[in-house]
């Protein structure tokens, strides 16, 4: 029993010391791209994992104004731990606020994508990483995708990432939330498809539908994941949790059916924050919950697959 139990503890010790420390470091790309280096303290050369946001307001550490949960500064975290340097940055949104030139109605998701590569290839030709790895978490799982064909880039991991175009997604939330807003949903996105501004009158649709942010909705539509993730000649890791209730499994099962070679990991009582869940109200509540830590499944599967 004493010569288990000192096995435990020795095992325990080893797993402990497993976990690197690291620093961050602000890096500027340009004057709207700001974001955080996270660099194991380790003598010899890391893979790097490029971290995209999702939809909105969103920064670095995965937060947004009115909802602080550091998805992506304890994803950051957690890998620089593994030994796997990593840059999460603010999106553009950010920067133009500083500068006082947020305009919505000018927002462009090729803006984002444009974003993306030049990132990666502010890091591509440092030539000091083993490989490069984009990884896009929600509407950031599109922008990575594109960004991964045109960058030169080693891999690709979608994180809870659509396989169907945005409408079909909005259609879906609705549906799910508000099915009797669902029909009038289908008519307006119709009108975007075909890149006509349109005038919403129902109130309860002006949120999502305002006519500032129809624009980047009507270039967003332009792009399919299901097309653009074959484009893709790189491993691809496609990655989704039970307990999303924005982009459900059957999503990531439609990139998967789509890149049939891709590593497919569906993780248990994940939500779209990257969090363990066990009931609705602890995910609802996980979205602006800044102490509670991210999956650790998640951790692994990634570091696995950046370090295969």
């Amino acid at each position: 029993m004493k010569k288990a139990f000192l096995l435990l503890i020795l095992f325990s010790t080893q797993i402990f010391a497993q976990k690197t420390s690291f620093v961050v470091e602000n890096i500027e790309i340009n004057s709207l791209l700001n974001g955080s280096l996270y660099t194991p303290e380790i003598p010899k050369q890391t893979d790097l994992v490029i971290l995209i946001a999702g939809s909105g307001p969103t920064d670095r550490d995965g937060n947004q104004p009115i909802l602080k949960n550091n998805s992506l500064k304890f994803l950051a975290q957690e890998l620089a731990e593994n030994q796997i340097s990593v840059f999460s940055y603010d999106k553009r949104i950010f920067g133009l606020m500083k500068q006082n030139n947020l305009k919505e109605e000018e927002l462009s998701f090729n803006d984002f994508i444009e974003d993306a590569i030049l990132v990666a290839e502010f890091f591509v030709k440092q030539q000091k990483y083993k490989s490069i790895t984009i990884a896009g978490h929600s509407e950031g799982s599109l922008i990575g995708m594109i960004a991964s064909q045109k960058a030169n880039v080693d891999k690709f991991i979608s994180i809870a990432g659509a396989g169907n175009t945005i409408d079909k997604v909005i259609e879906y939330q609705i549906e799910k939330n508000s099915s009797f807003l669902l029909k009038q949903s289908q008519e307006i996105l119709s009108e975007l498809k075909k890149g006509n501004i349109v005038e919403v009158q129902n109130p309860m649709l002006q949120g999502v539908f305002r006519k500032s942010a129809q624009p980047y909705m009507i270039s967003w539509l332009k792009y399919d994941p299901k097309t653009e993730i074959q484009k893709l000649k790189i491993p691809i890791l496609i990655t989704n949790g039970t307990s999303d209730l924005q982009i459900p499994v059957s999503e990531a099962e439609i990139l998967k059916e789509a890149s049939p070679n891709a590593k497919f990991c569906i993780i248990e009582q994940m939500n779209h924050v990257l969090k363990t869940i066990t009931d609705d109200i602890q995910n609802m509540q996980s979205y602006g919950n800044p102490n509670l830590p991210i999956n650790a499944t998640l951790v692994k599967e990634i570091t696995t697959f950046v370090k295969q």
